[in-house]
């Protein structure tokens, strides 16, 4: 998909994230049940879209077969988590299945204000505390396909006991009813389809008429030749726009 020059790309040809000045990030959430596919789903949209940072969260739960610090997690201690909370270096945290998860503060907000998109993977608990700091961020729920999917799933990763695959599907049920706090919901029944439903959503979040560069219309829709040349210096061109 193409995008029409009314709004300014997140990253420009040359490679470079744009200043905030131009255009703020968008902060997309996406939160899902355990097991519904959301990291695989996460990663590929990564790949896929330009312009897009997969914020990567910490926590004290040890990494699961296949899994690297740094990569899918920040896999950390509870001292230094929690020395971590005592500074405020968490956009949020929260006590999940057993362990603390946090998203780091610095990072996320740094990459909105260059001007890059960021996508928070994140459970329900922590969705709700980032809604409230960011209120122009973008929500999506992921759903399986019913229950019995999403406990086969749950099975065949073999990285949990029957145990505690019982406490998530339990946690589920709860779960569930918080589609009603998110802008979107996708049901996770075909990887690939879900994939292009996703891209669907940032596409279009990104072309909103509320994200428009009004630099840019101003310059080639409303101001005349002589407003421009004496208000160039205070009205800058997006990247890859040339002046009039």
């Amino acid at each position: 998909m193409n995008l029409v020059p009314t709004i300014s790309s997140p990253v420009p040809a040359s490679g470079h994230p744009r200043s905030s000045t131009e255009r703020r990030g968008i902060l997309f959430i996406i939160s899902a049940p355990s097991g519904t596919g959301k990291t695989t789903l996460c990663k590929q949209l990564t790949a896929k879209l330009p312009g897009l940072w997969h914020s990567i969260s910490y926590t004290t739960r040890k990494p699961r077969p296949g899994e690297e610090h740094g990569r899918e997690y920040f896999f950390i201690e509870e001292q230094p988590f929690r020395e971590m909370i005592d500074r405020n270096e968490f956009v949020e945290w929260a006590h999940v299945y057993g362990h603390l998860y946090g998203t780091p503060r610095k990072s996320l907000t740094e990459k909105i204000e260059q001007g890059m998109d960021v996508l928070l993977e994140i459970d329900v608990q922590g969705a709700m505390q980032v809604k409230k700091r960011f209120e122009d961020s973008v929500s999506i729920f992921i759903l399986p396909p019913s229950m019995a999917v999403l406990k086969s799933r749950l099975q065949t990763r073999a990285s949990d006991t029957a145990e505690e695959i019982q406490g998530r599907l339990n946690k589920v049920k709860e779960e569930v009813w918080s589609y009603r706090e998110y802008a979107y919901v996708v049901r996770n029944e075909d990887l690939g389809r879900s994939l292009r439903d996703l891209e669907s959503i940032f596409w279009s979040e990104r072309l909103k008429t509320k994200r428009l560069n009004m630099t840019w219309l101003e310059n080639n829709f409303i101001l005349d030749d002589e407003q421009k040349t004496e208000d160039r210096k205070d009205l800058p061109s997006p990247k890859g726009v040339p002046d009039p």
